[in-house]
C-alpha cells in the first residue's frame, strides 16, 4: 500500500497526460529531447541525465547452477523526473524507482523501491560507479567491474560482473530511433559482461556462473503517442555473436523494429525498420492475460532464423508497471540463451 501511495504522489503526475505505453509517447514539454550524431561522454555519461525525462540503468542476466539448471536475473534502476531540473531535499522533482527479479524454471520473484530524488535514497554517482535505490546496489571501480545487489521478500542476490568486450552504441552511434516519426533515445550497452555469484531463493543458495547485458537508455519522448508496447530480445549466441531486436507495436496493427548485429569481436551493424522481424508462435495466459512466451525471431541478412522460448512463461512482473520480463532459450539456425521484455500487454 505505501508503494501505491507513493506512485500516486510521484509518478503519476507524469502520466496525467499520458500517450503511448506508460505515458512513453507524451509530449516531451521542456524537457530535452535526443539529436541526432550524439558525443559521448565517459565516465559522465553513465551517470544522470535529469534534463531528460525518463532513463534506466537495466541489468538482464542469464545463469547457471552446480548441476546445470538455467536462472534469470534482472536488475533495473529507473530515473523519471517530473520537471527538468535538481533541488536539494524533498522539492527535487527526480522520481527514482527500482526493479529486481529473479527467475528458474518454475518460479519468478519480483520486488520493487520507489524513491524521491535529493534526499540520498537513490542516484547515479560515475568516479568510481554507483548506481542505487534503498539497499540495492550495483557499484564497482569502473563500469566494466560492478557488483550487484538485491533482494526481495522470498528472493536475494549477489552478483560479480567483468567486462570482457566494449560498449555496444545502438542505432546511429548511440541515436536510437523509434518510430517513423523520429521519436528516439540514446542507447548504449554493455553486453559481454562475465558473471559469477550468488541466487539466494526459498529452496536454498545457489552458487551461479553466466552472463549479463546492461541497457543504458534515456530520452523524454521515446515513443509515438500511436505505440502501445514492445517486444525486445537480447541474445547471445553460442557463436559468441549477440543481437539485439525490439518491435513497437501500433494502435492500428502497425510496427516499428530495430536491431543491432553484435560480432563476437564487438564490432556492430545496425538494422532500420523492416530488417529485423518477430512473429508469436504461442500464447501463455499469465496474470490474466494472453502473452506470447514463444516466438519466431529472423534477421535475414545474418542467417537468423530461430525460435526464442520463455524459460518460465509466467515471468510477469506483477508491479506498479507491469510487463513481462525473463530469460529465454534460443534454437533453431543459432542456439544461445538471452532475455525477451514485453510490454503493453494489458
Amino acid at each position: 500500500m505505501i508503494v501505491k501511495m507513493l506512485l500516486m504522489l510521484f509518478w503519476l503526475p507524469v502520466q496525467a497526460a499520458a500517450q503511448g505505453f506508460a505515458g512513453l509517447g507524451t509530449d516531451a514539454g521542456g524537457f530535452a529531447v535526443p539529436k541526432p550524431e550524439p558525443e559521448f561522454a565517459f565516465p559522465q555519461d553513465h551517470g544522470a541525465h535529469p534534463d531528460y525525462r525518463i532513463e534506466w540503468w537495466y541489468l538482464t542476466a542469464n545463469l547457471t547452477g552446480p548441476d546445470g539448471t538455467a536462472y534469470g536475473v534482472q536488475w533495473t534502476l529507473f530515473r523519471s523526473a517530473l520537471a527538468p531540473e535538481t533541488r536539494e531535499g524533498w522539492s527535487d522533482p527526480q522520481v527514482w524507482f527500482a526493479h529486481a527479479a529473479a527467475t528458474t524454471p518454475d518460479r519468478h520473484y519480483v520486488a520493487e523501491r520507489i524513491a524521491r530524488g535529493g534526499i540520498g535514497q537513490a542516484g547515479v554517482t560515475v568516479a568510481p560507479f554507483e548506481a542505487w535505490i534503498d539497499d540495492w546496489r550495483m557499484a564497482g571501480p569502473s563500469f566494466d567491474d560492478l557488483s550487484v545487489r538485491a533482494h526481495g521478500a522470498d528472493f536475494a542476490y549477489e552478483l560479480d560482473l567483468q567486462a570482457d568486450g566494449p560498449l555496444i552504441f545502438h542505432g546511429d552511434a548511440g541515436f536510437s530511433v523509434k518510430s517513423v516519426q523520429g521519436q528516439a533515445s540514446y542507447y548504449y550497452s554493455q553486453p559481454f559482461y562475465e558473471v559469477s555469484g550468488t541466487l539466494m531463493l526459498p529452496s536454498g543458495q545457489v552458487e551461479v556462473t553466466g552472463s549479463a547485458w546492461l541497457d543504458r537508455e534515456w530520452s523524454s519522448q521515446p515513443l509515438a503517442e500511436t505505440q502501445s508496447g514492445w517486444d525486445w530480445f537480447s541474445l547471445s549466441f553460442d557463436t559468441g555473436d549477440k543481437l539485439m531486436g525490439f518491435v513497437l507495436r501500433e494502435d492500428d496493427g502497425a510496427s516499428f523494429s530495430s536491431a543491432t548485429w553484435i560480432a563476437a569481436d564487438g564490432t556492430t551493424t545496425a538494422y532500420p525498420d523492416g530488417a529485423f522481424a518477430a512473429q508469436p508462435l504461442a500464447l501463455h495466459d499469465v496474470s490474466g492475460r494472453k502473452v506470447p512466451t514463444q516466438w519466431a525471431v529472423q534477421l535475414p541478412d545474418r542467417g537468423i532464423d530461430v525460435t526464442v522460448t520463455a524459460l518460465n512463461p509466467n515471468a510477469w512482473m506483477a508491479l506498479s508497471i507491469s510487463y513481462w520480463e525473463g530469460p529465454v532459450i534460443v534454437t533453431g539456425s543459432h542456439t544461445g540463451r538471452g532475455y525477451l521484455e514485453m510490454t503493453g500487454y494489458e
